[in-house]
């Protein structure tokens, strides 16, 4: 059973936690999320090369690393996706290699 008190509590601290603000645009955003892989992954490259390197003041470190997280995501969900296809194809392949042979595939 759910305490109800709990909940309308952790419901309200949800609700009330400030949202994290971003120094990418909409515009940004939408540029990674349009990236090829290897696009992707070489401007994460450079992000981090950039913060490793040091110089940078908090604010150029937060963009950089804001910038690097949006193409780590961007990075993992296309490998995500070919990693489906793979999956599917493999399975299509094993389910046509039982019948491959037989008189069912002959059919």
């Amino acid at each position: 059973m759910t305490d109800k008190t709990t909940t309308d509590a952790t419901d309200t601290e949800t609700a009330a936690a400030p949202a994290v603000a971003s120094s990418l645009t909409d515009a940004e955003r939408e540029a990674i999320a349009q990236m090829p892989y290897e696009e992707a992954r070489d401007k994460l490259i450079q992000a981090v090369q950039a913060l490793e390197a040091g110089g940078l003041n908090l604010d150029q470190s937060m963009r950089q690393w804001e910038i690097g997280e949006a193409l780590a995501r961007r990075a993992q969900t296309l490998l995500g996706e070919v990693r489906a296809k793979l999956d599917a194809a493999q399975a299509e392949q094993a389910a046509s290699a039982q019948t491959a042979g037989t008189q069912s595939n002959l059919d």
